[in-house]
């Protein structure tokens, strides 16, 4: 199961999915951190898009490394129904050394 907490397992109810954005993200949000109700986190970034409907937004967001609950994601991890509060981190590409 990817070593992802048991949490994630199959269910069709909404959960409270915590996005926190870092950089970039954060600049292009407005905002640290926002709470939405979604099956998966997939649903939820398409949640916070909508609201936004900033093509800005919607770049830097899809540039982003994805974590969730401090694991990193891949696509099909978006799309998996999530239990409980799970955070879902968006880190822009970064350059330094």
């Amino acid at each position: 199961m990817n070593g992802f907490p048991i949490r994630m397992e199959h269910t069709d109810l909404m959960t409270t999915v915590r996005i926190r954005y870092w950089a970039g993200a954060k600049a292009v949000a407005g905002t640290a951190t926002e709470e939405v109700e979604a099956a998966t986190p997939r649903e939820a970034l398409a949640e916070v898009g909508r609201h936004r409907n900033d093509p800005s937004f919607d770049r830097v967001i899809g540039a982003c490394s994805i974590l969730i609950d401090g694991h990193a994601a891949h696509d099909a991890d978006l799309d998996r129904p999530v239990v409980g509060v799970v955070e879902v981190e968006l880190l822009p590409p970064f350059a330094g050394g």
